[in-house]
C-alpha cells in the first residue's frame, strides 16, 4: 500500500448511523478492518485531554468511537479505549473525563473503558529524544492500537492531530516535566515524533467533524468541518489537516520534524489521497501558528545576532493572562513547569523571565483566561487570525 495514502470522507453529523457509515468508508481504501483477528484486544487512543461535554469539541467524539467499537467486535475483537489527560492518571479523574465526555455510549456498544492506572518506563533506543520515557501501562495489555484523535488547533504546536495525539500514552502527572525537559519547540516535536514511532498505531483516524479553533486544544470554539481523515502514517495525516485549516508544514514543529526524519513528505501535493479533500478546505478557520514559523534569520555578526534576538522576542507567541476571565484557581500555577505562575490579588500573574512558552497553562485553564497572544507585528506579517481577543 502507498505509505503517503491518505482517506477523507464526507461525516456531516454525529448520528450513529452516519459516523459507522463514515468509518467504514473512509477505511475501505487503507484496507478496512480485514487485519483483526477474532479474539485480538485493540486499543483506542482517543483524545480525552480533559473532562469536556462532546459539543465542546475538546474530546474524540463518543459516537464515533461506540461506531469504531461496533465494527472491531463484529469481527471478534475486544476494545478498551484509553488517554491519560493532563491531571493525575487514576480513577477519580478518568471517571469523571469518561462521565462527562460521554463515553458510557462506547460502553454500550462493548467497550471497556481503560482502569488500568500503571506506569511503565520504555526504552526506544532509536529515538532522537526520548530514548528514555514513562508510559501508561495499559497498552501493553493490546494487541494492535489504533489512534482516534481530534482536529485542534494548538497553542505550542499549532496542530493537535494524529502525531500530537499520542502525547496521551505519558502520565498526565509527568507531562509537564517533558515540557520543561524538551523547552525548545522542534526538541518536544521530536519527542512526539519518537513516540509514533515507538507505538506504531495500526490506524490514525481524525474525528474533524466538529474541529476547534481559536485558544485550542481545550478552550477553542467548535468548528464544523464535517469529515474523517484516516491514514497509516500519522504525519500524512498531519499534513493534509494541517491544509484543511490554513496552516502549511512549516508551522507544525511535528511535521517539520517528521519531513526532517523522512516520514512524510513536505506538501498535500505529494500524497495520495482519497477523497475530494478540497471540498473541506476551510478559508476562516482561526489558527495559532507556531512561534518557528515566523523566527527572524538576520547576519551571524554582533548585530544580526541582536537584531535576531530582537526580532525573534517580538515575533513569538506566548501565554497571556485574560485578566477579567480568570477566578485564581491556581490550576495553572499548580501545572506550569517551570513554575513560573503566581496567583496575586486572585489573578493568574506570569513570570515573563523565566516563563518557557510550553502553553500548558493556557491548555488547561478550566476557564480560557489563558490565551495565546501575539503580537501586532506578528499578525500583520501573517495577515492571519489568532486565538487572544
Amino acid at each position: 500500500m502507498n505509505p503517503n495514502l491518505v482517506s477523507i470522507v464526507p461525516c456531516e453529523s454525529y448520528a450513529p448511523d452516519v459516523c459507522e457509515a463514515a468509518i467504514t468508508a473512509v477505511l475501505a481504501p487503507l484496507g478496512g478492518l480485514d487485519w483483526v483477528r477474532p479474539g485480538m484486544r485493540i486499543g483506542i487512543k482517543a483524545n480525552l485531554v480533559s473532562a469536556a461535554k462532546p459539543e465542546k469539541a475538546v474530546t474524540t467524539h463518543p459516537t464515533l468511537l461506540a461506531a469504531l467499537t461496533r465494527l472491531l467486535k463484529e469481527r471478534g475483537a475486544s476494545v478498551v479505549i484509553g488517554d491519560s489527560p493532563g491531571n493525575l492518571f487514576n480513577a477519580s479523574v478518568l471517571n469523571r473525563v469518561y462521565a462527562l465526555s460521554g463515553l458510557e455510549e462506547a460502553e454500550r456498544a462493548g467497550a471497556e473503558l481503560n482502569r488500568d492506572f500503571s506506569e511503565k518506563d520504555g526504552f526506544f533506543p532509536d529515538a532522537v529524544q526520548a530514548k528514555r520515557f514513562t508510559y501508561t501501562g495499559w497498552i501493553d495489555g493490546c494487541d494492535a492500537l489504533i489512534n482516534f484523535c481530534k482536529l485542534k488547533s494548538h497553542g505550542m504546536m499549532s496542530l493537535s492531530a494524529a502525531a500530537k495525539n499520542l502525547f496521551g500514552t505519558i502520565p498526565g502527572t509527568m507531562k509537564p516535566e517533558y515540557h520543561y525537559r524538551f523547552q525548545n519547540p522542534n526538541d518536544f516535536a521530536d519527542m512526539i515524533v519518537d513516540l509514533d514511532e515507538h507505538w506504531k498505531p495500526v490506524l490514525h483516524i481524525c474525528d474533524a467533524v466538529l474541529a476547534m479553533e481559536g485558544n485550542g486544544p481545550t478552550q477553542g470554539t467548535p468548528k464544523h468541518v464535517g469529515a474523517l481523515l484516516a491514514a497509516q502514517n500519522p504525519h500524512c495525516l498531519d499534513v493534509l489537516a494541517a491544509t484543511l485549516i490554513g496552516l502549511e508544514p512549516k508551522d507544525v514543529p511535528t511535521i517539520e520534524a517528521a519531513i526532517r526524519r523522512g516520514l512524510c513528505p513536505d506538501s498535500v501535493d505529494a500524497l495520495s489521497i482519497a477523497g475530494d479533500w478540497r471540498a473541506f478546505l476551510q478559508t476562516d478557520f482561526e489558527i495559532i501558528r507556531n512561534r518557528n514559523s515566523l523566527l527572524f534569520v538576520g547576519g551571524d555578526n554582533l548585530f544580526g545576532r541582536a537584531v535576531r534576538s530582537a526580532m525573534n522576542a517580538c515575533l513569538e507567541s506566548k501565554p497571556k493572562v485574560k485578566t477579567s476571565a480568570c477566578v485564581g484557581c491556581g490550576k495553572c500555577r499548580d501545572i506550569c513547569p517551570a513554575h513560573t505562575i503566581s496567583i496575586k490579588n486572585k489573578k493568574a500573574v506570569i513570570d515573563r523571565k523565566n516563563c518557557i512558552k510550553c502553553f500548558c497553562c493556557q491548555e488547561f485553564c478550566p476557564v480560557g483566561a489563558m490565551r495565546v497572544h501575539r503580537s501586532p507585528v506578528a499578525k500583520l506579517l501573517t495577515h492571519g487570525k489568532e486565538g487572544s481577543k
